[in-house]
C-alpha cells in the first residue's frame, strides 16, 4: 500500500509510536511523583526526524526511497530533566505540567488516528468505485 499511499502511512505509524512512548514516559513521571530523588524524563522525536528528512531531500538516491529510509531510521531519544527541585526530597516532577502533557499527548494521538482513519476511508471509497 505504500506504493499507492506514499510514505504517509509509515510516517503516521512512526509518529503514533512516538506519541505512545511519550505517554508512557509521562505516566512513569506521574507514578514516581512521590519517589525521593526521582528526576522527570521526557522524549524528543521531531528534531531527529526533521534532520533525517532534510538529509533525505538532498540525497542523490530516489527521493521516495530516501524519505522512507529516513522515516524508518528515526528514533526518539530519552532525556532526564536535571532542573532544580522545589521539593525537599529532590524529586523534580511537576504534576501540573505532567497532567497537561498527558492530555496533550492523548489529543494528538486521537487526532492522528482520526486523520489516518479518514485517509484509509477515502482510499477504500476510491477502490469501491472501480
Amino acid at each position: 500500500m505504500s506504493g499507492i499511499y506514499g510514505n504517509g502511512i509509515a510516517l503516521t505509524e512512526r509518529v503514533l509510536d512516538y506519541l505512545w512512548g511519550r505517554q508512557q514516559i509521562t505516566l512513569n513521571n506521574i507514578t514516581n511523583n512521590d519517589t525521593p530523588g526521582f528526576k522527570s524524563q521526557y522524549i524528543t522525536f521531531e528534531d531527529e526526524l526533521n534532520k533525517k528528512l532534510s538529509e533525505a531531500s538532498s540525497a542523490s538516491r530516489t527521493p521516495r526511497r530516501a524519505v522512507s529510509e529516513a522515516i524508518e531510521s528515526s528514533r526518539f531519544a530519552l532525556h532526564t530533566t536535571r532542573s532544580e527541585s522545589t521539593k525537599l526530597d529532590g524529586n523534580n516532577v511537576d504534576m501540573d505540567q505532567e497532567q497537561v502533557e498527558l492530555v496533550r499527548t492523548a489529543y494528538e494521538y486521537q487526532y492522528l488516528l482520526s486523520s489516518f482513519n479518514n485517509d484509509i476511508s477515502r482510499l477504500k471509497s476510491a477502490v469501491r468505485s472501480f
